[in-house]
């Protein structure tokens, strides 16, 4: 089972973090904390890598429904957006919000599951349109 949403585009990395924030507001996602892997791995271990950069997405109507059916549900709430380099492109990567039906069997979670894909699908397209 693939558990992530994926697009590749051309454009450079700081334009597709710019253009990843745009997208997702637009759906209702706000960015709540943001991680510079790259960064942290060259400060604590020395290590160079791509630009890799996690943003932690939340919309908060669709992430209190789910808590509100499962409170351990916080664990897989697709809230992570990977933007990430990948040659001359860049990659945006999603959780693929059927992973709480999934992984956890309750049904009652599939149409928060199923708004958060159709939002994070358009988000995922727009960012796709130049």
């Amino acid at each position: 089972m693939r558990y992530d949403r994926t697009v590749h585009v051309r454009t450079d990395f700081a334009a597709t973090v710019a253009a990843v924030r745009e997208a997702l507001a637009e759906q209702g996602f706000g960015i709540l904390t943001e991680i510079d892997v790259a960064a942290t791995l060259k400060a604590k271990l020395g290590q160079d890598m791509e630009d890799y950069l996690i943003l932690g997405a939340c919309n908060p109507p669709l992430a209190h429904r789910a808590l509100e059916i499962d409170r351990t549900i916080g664990l897989l709430l697709p809230c992570n957006v990977v933007v990430r380099g990948d040659g001359e492109g860049t990659v945006v990567q999603a959780l693929d919000p059927d992973t709480m039906t999934a992984f956890t069997g309750l049904e009652a979670l599939r149409p928060v599951a199923e708004e958060a894909g159709r939002r994070l699908d358009a988000a995922l397209e727009a960012i796709e349109r130049p």
